[in-house]
């Protein structure tokens, strides 16, 4: 864990959420805004009894690695008073990518101990590892179940072809979802889409769903009602569709992954042919196949080769990484965290091998 690759690793985590929507095909509104303030990674919150020195032993293999821990949480002003309830922000050790799923052991021979607090009600009982991405309202997903919006956008003030934070929207709706769409309260914008425009996709996983902004209701006439934009995460239009915003936690604790699990890769959210580092993406597994947020994969190549006039199948390679963001049934959201080269559509994902 040296000072050029942790620099590295700053840059990466805290570019995330840019990376992750600067793949849009058109400009995104309000990047500069957003993206400076998100950031992105793998945070431990300390519990009782704990130390720098500890968590360094166990999340790095060795405890002599605690200062440089400490120097990249200058939040901590003395390395040896850390209090329950504070987070760490951890980094991978050169070289591996596999942090451990299991808090680390209470050590009662420790020089100097973490002063004694009482563990806020905020923090109590929460899992102490968890993945933090603040974008996560603007990833969408995957299903079969139809979802029937509450209204439709059928005109933009002005005729704006690129509509951002602050402008209004008309939306038109059905006299049975009249009392559910409230002045003051806010609405996801959303898009449907036939990804490749194969039939015989849908049929297999149902239609992607793409969160393009937030609105709020301002007004309200006898046949539509009118909103401004409070968020734009990608180019909204007319004709797309208004739900209820329900907001997620960016804070996703890392769960334990299934052994013996096996999928493939479907598809980017903006539909790149190559995936690279903070790609959001979605794999062929959901709830179903007990998927769940927090999960990691890896992502794998197996050649095949001949000896001796017989066909050979090699040992699998792992050359990328993900972490599960949402699930539904059968497809689950994801985002790449690492990638030694870039993934396609159709690659295979197992879980990891430690």
């Amino acid at each position: 864990m040296n000072g050029n690759r942790i620099m590295t690793a700053i840059t990466c985590l805290s570019a995330a959420c840019m990376l992750v929507l600067a793949t849009a095909p058109a400009p995104l509104a309000q990047d500069a805004q957003e993206t400076v303030e998100h950031e992105a990674g793998f945070y431990y919150t300390i519990q009782k009894g704990d130390t720098l020195w500890d968590l360094s032993d166990h999340f790095f293999d060795s405890p002599w690695l605690w200062p440089e821990l400490w120097q990249e949480n200058d939040q901590i002003p003395n390395p040896h008073r850390i209090y329950p309830g504070e987070r760490v922000r951890l980094y991978q050790k050169k070289g591996s990518d596999t942090f451990s799923l299991a808090p680390p052991e209470q050590k009662n021979q420790v020089e100097e101990a973490s002063a004694e607090t009482e563990v806020s009600d905020e923090t109590a009982g929460e899992t102490p590892l968890f993945f933090l991405f603040p974008a996560i309202d603007k990833v969408g997903f995957v299903t079969k179940d139809e979802i029937v919006p509450l209204a439709t956008i059928f005109d933009i003030k002005d005729n704006q072809r690129l509509v951002d934070t602050g402008d209004r929207v008309f939306m038109s709706y059905g006299e049975e979802d009249a009392d559910k769409l409230q002045l003051g309260s806010q609405y996801t914008i959303y898009r449907r889409l036939l990804p490749n425009n194969d039939k015989r996709w849908s049929r297999e996983y149902g239609f992607q769903y793409l969160i393009v902004g937030k609105v709020e209701i301002v007004e309200r006439k006898p046949d539509y009602v009118s909103g401004q934009v409070v968020a734009s995460y990608r180019p909204i239009s007319k004709d797309d569709f208004i739900l209820p915003y329900v907001r997620r936690s960016p804070k996703i604790p890392i769960s334990q992954s299934p052994e013996g699990m096996d999928g493939e890769v479907i598809l980017s959210e903006e539909h790149a042919e190559l995936i690279g580092d903070y790609t959001v993406a979605f794999i062929d597994k959901g709830s179903e196949d007990n998927i769940v947020p927090g999960q990691q994969y890896s992502i794998y190549h197996q050649q095949t080769g001949t000896h001796d006039g017989e066909k050979v199948l090699f040992s699998p390679m792992d050359y990328a990484r993900f972490i599960v963001l949402h699930t539904e049934k059968y497809v689950s959201t994801v985002l790449l965290t690492q990638t030694n080269q870039p993934v396609s559509p159709g690659a295979h994902f197992r879980t990891p091998v430690h």
